[in-house]
């Protein structure tokens, strides 16, 4: 069956897309008062290109055998999936009023695989590639041509984990698999240089037997292009590193180290809502 969802070029739709997904990630947290929202919002445009402009998939059938995979390694920037997942039609939109509401809800602090289109639980930090490695892997055995895309943060490649398993993925050629990596230069408690220096980042993964590209993570166009040069070697996984904002279109919130883990208050969100044309979810 193929997919009901084809990869699209309209540059204004995968904008419109990636401002949904910031005025849902604004609104979720705000009506939790929880979430790791900073985290979320520098996402925004490179899940709309990859959900919008680049990945296979069927909403329909989220199982589909021939779909792309993705995995938010960084699953606390969750808000920001749930939302691209809504848009994508794997879900109905009114779920995300479940945010954190509940113990048992489908939407957690964390992504799991009991909600339709998240391929793997994520949240302990470093596990992200290796699972997409292995589903690149197992891509390769059964003849499928599947991709495997992963997000990662870049405080996170301090795990010594993605690099035993990017080492593994440029050993088995797994020219399938590519890494982004959200390098928005901060992480919990400080900027990523003042706790473990990742620089030159690009030449460890090339060092690592991977393909690099270096983006502006919310340059749309520039992130259509680069995706659509996958593999950037053949033989080789690719590694997009992209640098982002940490909370980009929340001004209060943009390269500061607090909004790790920081929502607006209620009065806040009032106060905002004209300026940032927020909507309520049931008043759109």
């Amino acid at each position: 069956m193929p997919p009901v969802y084809e990869p699209l070029e309209d540059v204004h739709i995968i904008r419109e897309t990636a401002d949904r997904i910031r005025k849902d990630s604004i609104w979720m947290s705000t009506r939790a008062g929880t979430g790791h929202l900073g985290p979320a919002l520098s996402l925004a445009e490179i899940l709309a290109v990859l959900y919008k402009g680049i990945m296979r998939y069927d909403p329909q059938n989220p199982g589909w055998p021939k779909r792309d995979r993705f995995i938010l390694s960084k699953g606390h920037g969750c808000l920001a999936l749930y939302s691209i997942l809504s848009q994508a039609g794997f879900f109905e939109r009114k779920l995300l009023e479940e945010f954190c509401s509940k113990y048992d809800t489908m939407l957690p602090g964390h992504p799991e695989m009991k909600l339709p289109g998240v391929e793997a639980n994520t949240g302990s930090l470093g596990h992200g590639i290796a699972l997409g490695m292995g589903m690149a892997l197992a891509a390769r055995i059964d003849g499928r041509d599947s991709r495997v895309f992963v997000v990662t943060g870049d405080g996170e490649l301090q795990e010594g984990s993605n690099w035993e398993a990017a080492m593994t993925a440029a050993h088995h050629r797994l020219d399938n698999l590519i890494v982004i990596v959200d390098r928005n230069k901060l992480q919990l408690g400080d900027f990523t240089e003042n706790i473990s220096q990742l620089e030159p980042l690009a030449d460890k993964w090339k060092s690592f037997g991977w393909g690099v590209r270096v983006v502006d993570g919310h340059n749309i166009e520039e992130l259509l292009s680069t995706f659509k040069q996958v593999p950037f070697v053949c033989g080789k996984p690719s590694a997009v590193i992209a640098s982002t904002i940490k909370g980009k279109g929340l001004k209060a919130a943009e390269n500061k180290i607090e909004w790790h883990y920081k929502v607006l208050t209620r009065q806040q969100y009032e106060e905002l809502k004209n300026e940032l044309s927020l909507e309520e979810l049931g008043h759109e």
